[in-house]
């Protein structure tokens, strides 16, 4: 891998093992959120009773520990950039009761895998921050099984997920920084209409789709959102910590402002748009 590569691999690594205990505070609310995605990637993948599944980037677990838990007949490799992570990952497992588990940490584009090794892959929400796209799903496909499946979710639009906008538009408003280069690793770098569909047809999978999946962040109040938000969000808290404590009031108000104008009922339940993107081998 290119020097520059390995730069955003290892920054990412270091920025995910700090945030891991604000993801395992936020587990049960996360996951919750993201479940619909994860049914949908299950679904497509639809794995039988002697698979063997490998569920990349999957951070705290997910969907890699529910796939282990509706058949213990097949065996889930869980991987992951991050160490701590993938200890909150087998955390979950011992509390579910979830055997039939392995996890690797590894980088996507480097996997310790023999080729054809695996019946399924799923990636949840991984590919926007892979340093090198074209590099990873081609690594995917040289340990997958001929006619097996990758199904892969990423971000749909900023425009249907104001439960990130909402900040980063505020903070935006507020601070001058500087944007990232076209192309870069980040939260909507995949949401472009067709280009995960692109990549994976470039790469020789068939029979590719794409479709959009909704889910809800069920936050209740804008306190427990920003609380949340600044937990496990590195981005954004980098950015605060630059601030002064009398423009980080500013940001926090107009954020509080946004969210309670939006939900004036005062239960903030937030939808959220992701792209489900799948193909064959």
């Amino acid at each position: 891998m290119e020097t520059h590569l390995e730069e955003i691999r290892n920054q990412q690594r270091e920025s995910w093992n700090k945030f891991s205990p604000g993801w395992k505070k936020w587990d049960k609310l996360l996951m919750d959120f993201l479940k619909p995605v994860g049914d949908e990637i299950i679904r497509l993948i639809n794995p039988k009773e002697t698979d063997i599944i490998l569920d990349i980037a999957a951070g705290t677990g997910e969907p890699g520990l529910t796939i282990a838990s509706k058949s213990n007949g097949c065996k889930v490799i869980i991987t992951d950039l991050s160490e701590e992570m993938l200890e909150i990952a087998r955390e979950n497992a011992k509390l579910r009761n979830i055997a039939n588990i392995e996890t690797h940490h590894c980088d996507v584009c480097e996997l310790p895998f023999q080729d054809n090794t695996f019946d399924n892959i799923s990636c949840r929400f991984g590919f926007m921050f892979f340093p090198d796209m074209s590099l990873a799903v081609n690594e995917m496909i040289r340990v997958l099984k001929p006619f097996g499946k990758i199904a892969a979710a990423v971000w749909n639009v900023p425009q249907k997920n104001f439960w990130v906008t909402v900040i980063m538009d505020t903070i935006r408003n507020n601070i001058d920084f500087p944007q990232p280069p076209p192309g870069a690793p980040g939260m909507f770098r995949c949401s472009k209409d067709g280009l995960m569909k692109e990549l994976f047809n470039q790469a020789g999978l068939k029979n590719v789709t794409q479709h959009e999946v909704k889910g809800k962040l069920r936050c209740n109040t804008a306190e427990v959102y920003w609380k949340m938000m600044t937990d496990v969000g590195a981005p954004i808290v980098a950015i605060l910590n630059k601030t002064d404590e009398v423009l980080k009031e500013k940001i926090i108000n107009e954020v509080f402002q946004a969210v309670n104008d939006k939900f004036s009922d005062g239960n903030v339940i937030i939808e959220s748009s992701a792209l489900v993107i799948c193909g064959e081998k």
